[in-house]
């Protein structure tokens, strides 16, 4: 069960990936939660307060999973990436209104608590991929060290222009499968590919 106020957070979310922060009204949000528009200032504020709340809320879901997975004494630090780029996929898959409003977000945003936001995530993912890198040429896992920030890049950068060039992709391959069908699909191609990329990059050697 989702609370109230949550409720209000993915009726708004949908709402922002389809119209925008400017197009999209506390009326429309209201009558899409199904709840009185009262409740919008009784838990957020304002429209602004709200939008900020969600980034920050599917923020904070993003850097829990990261946290998690370097964490884990059961896993080499391979399979540590492993983890990540799949859950990072499966988070681009499943929640596309949100990196949709992300995507925007990252070209015309001027509200410095999202700015604020989006550079705490990246520096968040920026340390824990320097953390596994160092781990792993430590114990002899990887035997390249490429730029962090490119290695960050290889995988954000391939994942997002991925899912906004699926469709494109999906008619080149002149597939008619259904959506989810192609998603589960594309998603398996596109993370096997980028661990092949991160092998080399890292010198990683799966039967050493």
């Amino acid at each position: 069960m989702i609370s109230k106020e949550e409720n209000i957070l993915f009726a708004a979310e949908k709402l922002f990936a389809e119209k925008g922060f400017d197009g999209t009204s506390t009326r429309e949000i209201s009558k899409a939660a199904n709840v009185n528009i009262s409740m919008i200032s009784y838990y957020f504020g304002s429209k602004e307060k709200l939008y900020e709340k969600l980034v920050e809320y599917r923020m904070n879901e993003g850097q829990f999973f990261s946290r998690d997975i370097v964490g884990r004494t059961d896993l080499n630090d391979w399979q540590k990436i492993e983890k990540i780029i799949d859950q990072f996929s499966n988070r681009i898959r499943t929640q596309k209104c949100f990196y949709r409003i992300m995507q925007r977000e990252q070209l015309h945003t001027d509200n410095p608590q999202i700015v604020a936001f989006l550079k705490e995530t990246k520096m968040s993912f920026l340390s824990m991929y320097s953390r596994i890198l160092e781990s792993g040429l430590k114990s002899g896992v990887f035997t390249k060290n490429p730029p962090i920030y490119l290695l960050h890049s290889t995988i954000s950068g391939t994942l997002f222009y991925a899912f906004n060039a699926k469709e494109m992709y999906k008619e080149f391959l002149n597939d008619t499968d259904d959506e989810e069908t192609f998603d589960e699909k594309f998603y398996t191609e596109l993370n096997r590919h980028i661990k092949h990329l991160l092998k080399d990059l890292l010198g990683y050697e799966e039967n050493k």
